[in-house]
Protein backbone atom coordinates (compact mmCIF):
# COMPACT_ATOMS: atom_id res chain seq x y z
CA UNK A 1 0.00 0.00 0.00
CA UNK A 2 1.37 3.29 -1.62
CA UNK A 3 0.13 6.92 -2.28
CA UNK A 4 0.09 7.67 -5.92
CA UNK A 5 2.43 9.61 -7.62
CA UNK A 6 5.36 11.89 -7.45
CA UNK A 7 5.11 15.02 -9.49
CA UNK A 8 8.05 16.14 -11.75
CA UNK A 9 8.75 18.80 -9.51
CA UNK A 10 9.45 16.51 -6.31
CA UNK A 11 11.44 13.98 -8.67
CA UNK A 12 13.94 17.06 -9.89
CA UNK A 13 14.84 17.55 -6.44
CA UNK A 14 15.36 14.03 -5.43
CA UNK A 15 17.86 14.27 -8.30
CA UNK A 16 19.44 17.48 -7.35
CA UNK A 17 20.20 15.92 -3.96
CA UNK A 18 20.73 12.65 -4.84
CA UNK A 19 18.31 10.76 -3.68
CA UNK A 20 17.26 8.87 -7.05
CA UNK A 21 20.74 6.83 -6.94
CA UNK A 22 20.71 6.54 -3.02
CA UNK A 23 17.82 5.76 -1.68
CA UNK A 24 14.93 6.04 1.38
CA UNK A 25 13.82 4.13 3.72
CA UNK A 26 10.35 2.18 4.97
CA UNK A 27 8.25 0.52 2.78
CA UNK A 28 5.53 -2.79 2.25
CA UNK A 29 5.79 -6.12 1.32
CA UNK A 30 5.09 -6.52 -2.47
CA UNK A 31 3.16 -3.24 -2.45
CA UNK A 32 3.40 -1.45 -5.80
CA UNK A 33 2.55 2.20 -6.60
CA UNK A 34 1.19 4.68 -9.14
CA UNK A 35 1.94 7.22 -11.53
CA UNK A 36 5.08 6.37 -12.75
CA UNK A 37 7.81 7.79 -15.59
CA UNK A 38 7.79 7.71 -18.91
CA UNK A 39 9.01 4.67 -20.28
CA UNK A 40 13.51 5.46 -21.02
CA UNK A 41 14.12 4.52 -24.78
CA UNK A 42 17.31 4.83 -24.10
CA UNK A 43 19.29 1.85 -23.45
CA UNK A 44 20.12 2.38 -20.07
CA UNK A 45 24.52 1.90 -18.76
CA UNK A 46 24.87 -0.56 -16.34
CA UNK A 47 27.41 -1.63 -13.94
CA UNK A 48 26.78 -5.16 -14.94
CA UNK A 49 30.09 -5.33 -17.42
CA UNK A 50 32.41 -4.97 -14.03
CA UNK A 51 30.44 -7.94 -12.68
CA UNK A 52 27.91 -5.89 -10.18
CA UNK A 53 24.62 -5.76 -9.76
CA UNK A 54 22.53 -3.29 -8.25
CA UNK A 55 19.33 -4.23 -6.61
CA UNK A 56 16.02 -2.23 -5.55
CA UNK A 57 14.50 -2.88 -2.54
CA UNK A 58 11.32 -1.03 -1.26
CA UNK A 59 12.52 -1.02 2.28
CA UNK A 60 15.43 -1.26 4.08
CA UNK A 61 15.80 -4.83 5.84
CA UNK A 62 14.87 -4.88 9.52
CA UNK A 63 17.98 -7.49 10.33
CA UNK A 64 19.82 -9.82 8.62
CA UNK A 65 19.44 -12.31 11.30
CA UNK A 66 17.08 -15.35 10.49
CA UNK A 67 15.97 -15.64 14.02
CA UNK A 68 14.76 -11.84 14.44
CA UNK A 69 13.47 -11.34 10.68
CA UNK A 70 9.91 -10.40 10.06
CA UNK A 71 10.15 -8.79 6.34
CA UNK A 72 10.52 -9.46 2.85
CA UNK A 73 13.04 -7.42 2.62
CA UNK A 74 15.53 -9.59 4.66
CA UNK A 75 14.62 -12.22 3.10
CA UNK A 76 15.69 -10.85 -0.51
CA UNK A 77 18.89 -10.04 1.07
CA UNK A 78 19.23 -13.32 3.83
CA UNK A 79 18.58 -15.97 0.53
CA UNK A 80 21.88 -15.07 -1.04
CA UNK A 81 24.00 -14.87 2.47
CA UNK A 82 22.44 -17.75 3.54
CA UNK A 83 21.81 -21.58 2.19
CA UNK A 84 18.71 -23.49 3.59
CA UNK A 85 18.40 -27.26 4.78
CA UNK A 86 15.64 -27.16 2.35
CA UNK A 87 15.08 -25.10 -0.99
CA UNK A 88 12.17 -24.39 -3.06
CA UNK A 89 12.02 -24.48 -7.03
CA UNK A 90 10.39 -22.28 -9.24
CA UNK A 91 7.31 -24.44 -9.63
CA UNK A 92 6.57 -24.32 -5.69
CA UNK A 93 8.36 -28.03 -5.22
CA UNK A 94 10.44 -28.85 -1.84
CA UNK A 95 13.59 -30.15 -2.47
CA UNK A 96 17.08 -30.81 -0.62
CA UNK A 97 19.46 -28.23 -0.34
CA UNK A 98 21.95 -28.12 2.82
CA UNK A 99 20.09 -31.77 3.28
CA UNK A 100 21.39 -33.94 1.09
CA UNK A 101 18.93 -36.78 1.55
CA UNK A 102 16.48 -37.50 4.26
CA UNK A 103 13.92 -40.36 5.66
CA UNK A 104 10.19 -39.97 7.53
CA UNK A 105 9.86 -42.59 10.09
CA UNK A 106 5.98 -44.60 9.14
CA UNK A 107 4.89 -42.24 12.44
CA UNK A 108 5.59 -39.31 10.94
CA UNK A 109 7.65 -37.77 14.28
CA UNK A 110 10.89 -38.55 13.42
CA UNK A 111 12.96 -36.57 10.63
CA UNK A 112 16.57 -38.16 9.81
CA UNK A 113 18.73 -35.54 7.56
CA UNK A 114 21.69 -36.97 5.75
CA UNK A 115 23.62 -33.68 5.22
CA UNK A 116 26.03 -32.59 2.12
CA UNK A 117 29.75 -32.99 2.95
CA UNK A 118 32.72 -30.48 2.63
CA UNK A 119 30.59 -27.38 2.83
CA UNK A 120 32.50 -24.66 4.52
CA UNK A 121 30.59 -21.07 6.30
CA UNK A 122 31.74 -17.93 4.99
CA UNK A 123 34.34 -17.60 7.85
CA UNK A 124 35.79 -20.80 7.26
CA UNK A 125 34.21 -23.17 10.34
CA UNK A 126 32.52 -26.51 9.26
CA UNK A 127 29.02 -27.07 7.88
CA UNK A 128 27.86 -30.25 10.23
CA UNK A 129 25.86 -31.74 12.35
CA UNK A 130 26.38 -30.04 14.97
CA UNK A 131 26.22 -26.81 13.54
CA UNK A 132 22.14 -27.78 12.19
CA UNK A 133 21.78 -28.55 16.08
CA UNK A 134 22.74 -25.05 16.96
CA UNK A 135 20.98 -23.17 14.66
CA UNK A 136 17.73 -25.14 15.08
CA UNK A 137 17.61 -24.81 19.04
CA UNK A 138 18.97 -21.10 18.55
CA UNK A 139 15.55 -20.74 16.36
CA UNK A 140 13.88 -22.47 18.74
CA UNK A 141 14.36 -20.44 21.86
CA UNK A 142 11.40 -18.48 22.88
CA UNK A 143 13.50 -14.79 22.13
CA UNK A 144 13.48 -16.33 18.43
CA UNK A 145 10.78 -15.19 15.49
CA UNK A 146 11.01 -18.97 14.66
CA UNK A 147 9.95 -20.38 17.78
CA UNK A 148 6.34 -20.91 16.42
CA UNK A 149 7.59 -22.59 13.54
CA UNK A 150 9.73 -25.43 15.25
CA UNK A 151 7.55 -25.83 18.61
CA UNK A 152 6.72 -29.16 17.27
CA UNK A 153 10.51 -30.36 17.86
CA UNK A 154 10.69 -32.07 20.71
CA UNK A 155 15.07 -32.62 20.51
CA UNK A 156 18.05 -32.60 18.32
CA UNK A 157 19.85 -36.12 17.92
CA UNK A 158 23.55 -35.76 15.94
CA UNK A 159 24.12 -39.93 15.52
CA UNK A 160 27.66 -38.65 13.87
CA UNK A 161 28.89 -35.59 11.98
CA UNK A 162 26.56 -35.95 8.87
CA UNK A 163 23.49 -36.54 10.22
CA UNK A 164 20.66 -35.17 12.18
CA UNK A 165 17.63 -36.84 14.01
CA UNK A 166 14.53 -34.97 14.12
CA UNK A 167 12.51 -36.03 17.29
CA UNK A 168 8.72 -34.46 17.16
CA UNK A 169 6.18 -34.35 19.52
CA UNK A 170 3.56 -35.34 17.07
CA UNK A 171 3.14 -36.03 13.12
CA UNK A 172 4.09 -31.67 11.36
CA UNK A 173 3.41 -31.51 7.52
CA UNK A 174 4.73 -28.27 7.15
CA UNK A 175 8.17 -29.14 8.76
CA UNK A 176 9.98 -29.26 4.99
CA UNK A 177 8.47 -25.85 3.89
CA UNK A 178 9.40 -24.18 6.94
CA UNK A 179 12.87 -25.50 6.50
CA UNK A 180 12.85 -23.84 2.91
CA UNK A 181 12.78 -20.58 4.70
CA UNK A 182 14.41 -18.59 7.54
CA UNK A 183 14.03 -21.46 10.24
CA UNK A 184 16.30 -23.39 7.88
CA UNK A 185 19.15 -20.93 6.80
CA UNK A 186 22.07 -21.98 8.44
CA UNK A 187 24.01 -19.70 10.38
CA UNK A 188 27.75 -19.70 11.19
CA UNK A 189 27.62 -20.84 15.01
CA UNK A 190 31.08 -19.07 15.47
CA UNK A 191 30.16 -16.12 14.12
CA UNK A 192 27.37 -16.12 16.79
CA UNK A 193 29.29 -16.51 19.59
CA UNK A 194 31.93 -14.46 18.39
CA UNK A 195 29.69 -11.14 17.55
CA UNK A 196 26.53 -12.05 20.67
CA UNK A 197 24.02 -9.41 20.42
CA UNK A 198 25.92 -7.69 17.30
CA UNK A 199 25.57 -10.88 15.21
CA UNK A 200 22.91 -8.75 12.64
CA UNK A 201 25.59 -6.48 11.65
CA UNK A 202 27.91 -9.71 10.80
CA UNK A 203 26.10 -12.23 8.98
CA UNK A 204 27.43 -15.56 8.37
CA UNK A 205 26.14 -18.24 6.33
CA UNK A 206 27.31 -21.11 3.78
CA UNK A 207 25.46 -19.09 0.73
CA UNK A 208 26.99 -17.81 -2.77
CA UNK A 209 27.51 -13.91 -1.30
CA UNK A 210 29.25 -12.91 1.77
CA UNK A 211 27.99 -10.13 3.53
CA UNK A 212 30.62 -6.96 2.82
CA UNK A 213 29.48 -3.70 4.38
CA UNK A 214 25.86 -1.98 5.27
CA UNK A 215 24.76 1.93 5.81
CA UNK A 216 21.88 1.71 7.57
CA UNK A 217 18.55 3.21 5.55
CA UNK A 218 20.62 3.55 2.36
CA UNK A 219 22.40 0.38 1.36
CA UNK A 220 23.58 -3.55 1.73
CA UNK A 221 26.48 -4.60 -0.35
CA UNK A 222 27.79 -8.35 -0.67
CA UNK A 223 30.20 -9.84 -2.68
CA UNK A 224 30.54 -13.37 -4.42
CA UNK A 225 31.65 -16.39 -2.22
CA UNK A 226 34.69 -17.45 -4.36
CA UNK A 227 34.76 -21.16 -2.13
CA UNK A 228 30.87 -21.73 -2.54
CA UNK A 229 30.39 -25.44 -2.36
CA UNK A 230 27.77 -25.15 -5.24
CA UNK A 231 30.49 -23.08 -7.49
CA UNK A 232 31.12 -19.49 -7.45
CA UNK A 233 28.49 -16.66 -8.86
CA UNK A 234 28.96 -15.07 -11.77
CA UNK A 235 28.15 -11.66 -10.82
CA UNK A 236 31.05 -10.59 -8.22
CA UNK A 237 28.82 -7.72 -6.43
CA UNK A 238 25.54 -6.90 -5.27
CA UNK A 239 24.68 -3.77 -3.90
CA UNK A 240 20.74 -3.66 -2.49
CA UNK A 241 19.63 -0.29 -2.27
CA UNK A 242 16.61 1.04 -0.15
CA UNK A 243 13.64 3.18 -1.89
CA UNK A 244 10.16 3.80 -0.40
CA UNK A 245 9.24 5.58 -3.29
CA UNK A 246 8.12 3.23 -6.10
CA UNK A 247 8.86 6.27 -8.61
CA UNK A 248 11.76 7.06 -7.65
CA UNK A 249 13.13 3.08 -7.76
CA UNK A 250 11.69 2.99 -10.85
CA UNK A 251 13.34 6.16 -12.05
CA UNK A 252 16.67 4.59 -10.57
CA UNK A 253 16.09 1.42 -12.42
CA UNK A 254 15.43 3.09 -16.13
CA UNK A 255 18.68 5.49 -16.17
CA UNK A 256 20.58 2.24 -14.77
CA UNK A 257 21.74 3.02 -11.25
CA UNK A 258 20.00 -0.47 -10.44
CA UNK A 259 19.67 -3.51 -12.91
CA UNK A 260 16.94 -5.19 -10.72
CA UNK A 261 13.91 -3.91 -9.25
CA UNK A 262 11.46 -5.56 -6.44
CA UNK A 263 8.30 -3.47 -7.08
CA UNK A 264 6.54 -1.71 -10.58
CA UNK A 265 4.79 1.17 -9.83
CA UNK A 266 0.96 0.26 -11.39
CA UNK A 267 0.61 3.47 -13.61
CA UNK A 268 3.71 2.51 -14.92
CA UNK A 269 3.37 -1.10 -15.65
CA UNK A 270 2.04 -1.30 -19.54
CA UNK A 271 4.86 1.33 -20.20
CA UNK A 272 7.56 -1.10 -19.09
CA UNK A 273 6.39 -3.60 -20.29
CA UNK A 274 6.35 -2.38 -23.75
CA UNK A 275 10.15 -0.80 -23.47
CA UNK A 276 12.62 -3.37 -24.81
CA UNK A 277 15.22 -2.25 -22.73
CA UNK A 278 13.41 -3.79 -19.72
CA UNK A 279 11.70 -7.22 -18.62
CA UNK A 280 8.57 -7.13 -16.40
CA UNK A 281 7.92 -10.04 -14.62
CA UNK A 282 4.57 -10.39 -12.86
CA UNK A 283 3.33 -13.39 -11.39
CA UNK A 284 0.64 -14.33 -8.75
CA UNK A 285 1.67 -14.48 -5.55
CA UNK A 286 1.42 -16.71 -2.21
CA UNK A 287 1.51 -13.57 0.02
CA UNK A 288 -1.70 -11.08 1.68
CA UNK A 289 -1.88 -7.47 2.49
CA UNK A 290 -4.18 -6.16 5.05
CA UNK A 291 -4.75 -4.86 8.55
CA UNK A 292 -4.37 -5.74 11.58
CA UNK A 293 -6.89 -4.60 14.04
CA UNK A 294 -5.73 -4.58 17.97
CA UNK A 295 -8.06 -6.91 19.67
CA UNK A 296 -6.63 -6.24 23.14
CA UNK A 297 -7.45 -2.54 23.46
CA UNK A 298 -10.66 -0.05 22.57
CA UNK A 299 -12.13 0.78 19.90
CA UNK A 300 -11.40 -2.81 18.51
CA UNK A 301 -11.62 -5.10 21.51
CA UNK A 302 -15.12 -4.79 20.07
CA UNK A 303 -15.77 -7.91 18.23
CA UNK A 304 -18.69 -5.99 16.26
CA UNK A 305 -16.42 -2.73 15.41
CA UNK A 306 -14.35 -4.94 14.01
CA UNK A 307 -16.96 -6.38 11.30
CA UNK A 308 -18.48 -3.39 10.66
CA UNK A 309 -14.75 -2.22 9.59
CA UNK A 310 -14.65 -5.31 7.73
CA UNK A 311 -17.97 -5.38 5.78
CA UNK A 312 -17.47 -1.58 4.72
CA UNK A 313 -14.45 -2.13 2.48
CA UNK A 314 -14.96 -2.48 -1.42
CA UNK A 315 -11.75 -4.62 -2.13
CA UNK A 316 -12.38 -4.82 -5.44
CA UNK A 317 -12.00 -0.84 -5.80
CA UNK A 318 -8.90 -0.56 -4.14
CA UNK A 319 -7.73 -2.74 -6.63
CA UNK A 320 -8.60 -1.41 -9.64
CA UNK A 321 -7.43 2.10 -8.36
CA UNK A 322 -4.20 1.55 -6.85
CA UNK A 323 -2.50 -1.86 -8.68
CA UNK A 324 -4.47 -2.35 -11.95
CA UNK A 325 -3.26 -5.84 -12.79
CA UNK A 326 -1.21 -6.23 -10.04
CA UNK A 327 -3.28 -7.23 -7.43
CA UNK A 328 -6.40 -9.37 -6.73
CA UNK A 329 -9.18 -9.06 -3.64
CA UNK A 330 -8.66 -10.61 -0.63
CA UNK A 331 -10.56 -12.37 2.29
CA UNK A 332 -8.58 -14.74 3.36
CA UNK A 333 -4.94 -15.56 3.95
CA UNK A 334 -4.71 -17.95 1.19
CA UNK A 335 -4.43 -16.94 -2.45
CA UNK A 336 -5.24 -18.87 -5.78
CA UNK A 337 -1.64 -19.82 -5.77
CA UNK A 338 -1.63 -21.42 -2.21
CA UNK A 339 -2.74 -25.38 -2.22
CA UNK A 340 -6.20 -24.60 0.34
CA UNK A 341 -7.02 -21.94 -1.60
CA UNK A 342 -11.01 -21.50 -1.74
CA UNK A 343 -12.86 -19.47 -4.52
CA UNK A 344 -16.21 -18.81 -2.10
CA UNK A 345 -14.33 -18.56 1.38
CA UNK A 346 -11.51 -16.21 -0.59
CA UNK A 347 -13.30 -14.08 -2.39
CA UNK A 348 -14.70 -10.87 -0.57
CA UNK A 349 -18.32 -9.70 -0.66
CA UNK A 350 -19.39 -7.08 -1.67
CA UNK A 351 -19.47 -3.92 1.06
CA UNK A 352 -22.68 -3.85 2.58
CA UNK A 353 -23.95 -0.85 4.48
CA UNK A 354 -26.76 -2.91 6.12
CA UNK A 355 -24.29 -4.85 7.63
CA UNK A 356 -22.42 -2.39 8.82
CA UNK A 357 -24.65 0.09 10.53
CA UNK A 358 -26.46 -3.34 12.19
CA UNK A 359 -22.71 -3.98 13.23
CA UNK A 360 -22.36 -0.51 15.15
CA UNK A 361 -25.83 -0.84 16.88
CA UNK A 362 -24.73 -4.42 18.18
CA UNK A 363 -21.06 -2.19 19.15
CA UNK A 364 -23.29 0.67 21.04
CA UNK A 365 -21.86 2.98 18.70
CA UNK A 366 -24.61 3.26 15.87
CA UNK A 367 -22.85 7.06 15.17
CA UNK A 368 -19.66 5.88 14.27
CA UNK A 369 -16.45 5.86 16.16
CA UNK A 370 -12.77 6.87 15.71
CA UNK A 371 -9.19 5.00 15.61
CA UNK A 372 -6.06 5.37 13.86
CA UNK A 373 -4.53 3.13 11.30
CA UNK A 374 -0.87 3.30 11.15
CA UNK A 375 0.69 2.43 7.37
CA UNK A 376 4.16 2.82 6.37
CA UNK A 377 5.56 6.02 4.55
CA UNK A 378 5.54 5.51 1.25
CA UNK A 379 2.79 6.43 -1.83
CA UNK A 380 1.05 3.24 -2.02
CA UNK A 381 0.44 2.42 1.54
CA UNK A 382 -1.13 6.03 1.88
CA UNK A 383 -3.40 5.61 -0.99
CA UNK A 384 -4.69 2.93 0.15
CA UNK A 385 -5.19 4.31 3.61
CA UNK A 386 -6.98 7.55 2.23
CA UNK A 387 -9.10 4.94 -0.20
CA UNK A 388 -10.36 3.31 2.98
CA UNK A 389 -10.84 6.44 5.27
CA UNK A 390 -13.81 7.71 2.67
CA UNK A 391 -15.21 4.19 2.37
CA UNK A 392 -15.59 4.10 6.32
CA UNK A 393 -16.47 7.54 6.48
CA UNK A 394 -19.61 6.87 4.30
CA UNK A 395 -21.02 5.07 8.14
CA UNK A 396 -19.40 7.93 10.06
CA UNK A 397 -16.53 5.59 10.74
CA UNK A 398 -13.42 8.03 11.40
CA UNK A 399 -9.89 6.60 10.67
CA UNK A 400 -7.02 8.96 10.97
CA UNK A 401 -3.89 8.09 9.34
CA UNK A 402 -0.72 8.07 10.65
CA UNK A 403 2.35 7.32 9.03
CA UNK A 404 5.68 5.56 10.19
CA UNK A 405 9.19 4.28 8.95
CA UNK A 406 8.84 0.28 7.80
CA UNK A 407 11.26 -0.60 10.73
CA UNK A 408 9.00 1.49 13.28
CA UNK A 409 5.46 0.60 11.71
CA UNK A 410 7.18 -3.38 12.23
CA UNK A 411 8.21 -2.55 15.83
CA UNK A 412 5.10 -1.34 16.94
CA UNK A 413 2.83 -4.11 15.22
CA UNK A 414 5.27 -6.62 17.52
CA UNK A 415 4.50 -4.73 20.88
CA UNK A 416 0.46 -4.11 19.69
CA UNK A 417 1.28 -0.76 20.13
CA UNK A 418 -0.76 0.33 17.45
CA UNK A 419 -5.13 0.29 17.27
CA UNK A 420 -4.77 -0.51 13.53
CA UNK A 421 -1.67 -1.59 11.62
CA UNK A 422 -1.51 -1.68 7.95
CA UNK A 423 0.94 -4.79 7.57
CA UNK A 424 0.68 -7.74 5.05
CA UNK A 425 2.81 -11.16 4.58
CA UNK A 426 4.62 -12.31 1.36
CA UNK A 427 3.55 -15.94 1.36
CA UNK A 428 4.62 -19.78 2.06
CA UNK A 429 3.88 -22.48 0.28
CA UNK A 430 2.95 -24.39 3.26
CA UNK A 431 -0.66 -22.66 4.47
CA UNK A 432 0.49 -23.20 8.13
CA UNK A 433 3.11 -20.37 7.55
CA UNK A 434 0.57 -17.87 6.54
CA UNK A 435 -1.66 -18.08 9.67
CA UNK A 436 -0.70 -20.06 12.58
CA UNK A 437 2.13 -17.62 13.62
CA UNK A 438 -0.19 -14.46 13.26
CA UNK A 439 -3.16 -15.93 15.13
CA UNK A 440 -2.15 -18.60 16.98
CA UNK A 441 -2.31 -17.25 20.73
CA UNK A 442 1.00 -16.22 21.73
CA UNK A 443 2.31 -16.50 17.64
CA UNK A 444 5.30 -14.89 17.51
CA UNK A 445 3.71 -12.15 14.85
CA UNK A 446 0.52 -12.11 16.40
CA UNK A 447 -0.27 -8.54 15.70
CA UNK A 448 -3.88 -8.08 16.78
CA UNK A 449 -3.39 -9.93 20.30
CA UNK A 450 -5.72 -12.15 19.41
CA UNK A 451 -6.99 -15.24 21.03
CA UNK A 452 -9.40 -18.06 20.38
CA UNK A 453 -9.28 -21.43 21.63
CA UNK A 454 -11.36 -22.62 18.64
CA UNK A 455 -8.68 -21.14 16.09
CA UNK A 456 -5.88 -22.62 18.37
CA UNK A 457 -7.61 -25.66 18.01
CA UNK A 458 -7.93 -25.91 14.55
CA UNK A 459 -4.41 -24.47 13.89
CA UNK A 460 -3.19 -27.22 15.68
CA UNK A 461 -5.14 -29.76 14.12
CA UNK A 462 -4.46 -28.94 10.50
CA UNK A 463 -0.06 -29.11 11.62
CA UNK A 464 -0.95 -32.84 12.20
CA UNK A 465 -2.95 -33.88 9.09
CA UNK A 466 -0.75 -35.21 6.39
CA UNK A 467 -3.42 -35.12 3.36
CA UNK A 468 -4.02 -31.86 2.36
CA UNK A 469 -7.49 -32.27 0.91
CA UNK A 470 -8.02 -32.85 4.71
CA UNK A 471 -6.20 -29.83 5.66
CA UNK A 472 -7.99 -27.71 3.31
CA UNK A 473 -11.56 -28.77 5.04
CA UNK A 474 -9.68 -28.04 8.84
CA UNK A 475 -8.83 -24.47 7.14
CA UNK A 476 -12.28 -24.07 6.26
CA UNK A 477 -13.73 -23.90 9.15
CA UNK A 478 -10.50 -21.83 10.54
CA UNK A 479 -11.96 -19.01 8.02
CA UNK A 480 -15.25 -19.60 9.06
CA UNK A 481 -13.66 -18.34 12.55
CA UNK A 482 -11.65 -15.70 10.93
CA UNK A 483 -14.48 -13.90 9.38
CA UNK A 484 -16.65 -14.23 12.35
CA UNK A 485 -14.40 -12.73 14.42
CA UNK A 486 -11.94 -10.20 11.89
CA UNK A 487 -8.71 -9.40 14.24
CA UNK A 488 -7.23 -9.03 10.45
CA UNK A 489 -9.44 -6.95 7.46
CA UNK A 490 -8.13 -8.99 4.47
CA UNK A 491 -7.61 -6.26 1.99
CA UNK A 492 -5.72 -8.25 -1.54
CA UNK A 493 -3.42 -10.74 -2.56
CA UNK A 494 -0.20 -8.76 -4.30
CA UNK A 495 1.11 -9.68 -7.18
CA UNK A 496 5.07 -10.60 -7.64
CA UNK A 497 5.69 -7.58 -9.52
CA UNK A 498 9.27 -6.96 -10.51
CA UNK A 499 11.26 -5.30 -13.69
CA UNK A 500 15.39 -5.77 -14.66
CA UNK A 501 17.41 -4.91 -17.57
CA UNK A 502 17.32 -6.89 -20.37
CA UNK A 503 21.13 -7.57 -19.80
CA UNK A 504 20.37 -9.64 -17.06
CA UNK A 505 20.08 -13.29 -17.94
CA UNK A 506 18.92 -16.44 -15.58
CA UNK A 507 16.08 -14.44 -13.71
CA UNK A 508 13.47 -16.65 -12.60
CA UNK A 509 10.24 -16.16 -10.52
CA UNK A 510 10.16 -18.11 -7.47
CA UNK A 511 6.52 -18.60 -5.60
CA UNK A 512 8.20 -16.59 -2.29
CA UNK A 513 8.70 -13.90 -4.12
CA UNK A 514 12.82 -13.89 -2.87
CA UNK A 515 15.50 -13.09 -5.81
CA UNK A 516 17.92 -16.00 -5.99
CA UNK A 517 21.03 -13.82 -7.47
CA UNK A 518 23.64 -17.30 -7.56
CA UNK A 519 21.33 -18.19 -10.48
CA UNK A 520 21.94 -15.07 -12.78
CA UNK A 521 24.09 -13.31 -14.87
CA UNK A 522 25.19 -10.14 -16.18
Amino acid sequence: MKKAGTSLAVIATLIAMGAVVGCGSGGTNNAAGTAGNAANTTAPSTGSQTGVLNVGLQADPSTLDPALSSALVDRQVMANIYDTLFALTPDGKIVPDLVKTYEVSSDGKTYTFHLQTGVKFQDGTTFDAAAVKFNLQRDMAKTSARASELNMIQSVDTPDSNTVVLHLKAPYSPLLGVLTDRAGMMVSPAAVKKYGDDYANHPVGTGPYIFESRVKGDHITVKANPNYWKGAPKIQQVTFKAFSDPNVELTNLENGAIQLSDQVPAQSLSSLQQNANFVVSNTPGLGYQGVYLNTSEAPFNNQYLREAVDAAIDRQTITNVVFKGEASPAWGPFSPKSPVYDAKQDTPPAPNGDEVKKFLKEAGDPNGFTFTLQTANSPVTAEVAQIMQSMLAKYNITMKIQQLEFGTLLSNNTNHAFQASALGWSGRIDPDQNTYQFWHTDGPQNGSNFSDPTVDKLLDEARQVGDMSKRKAIYSQFMDEMHKQDPYIFIYFQNNTYAYSKNLQGFQAYPDGVFRIADMSI
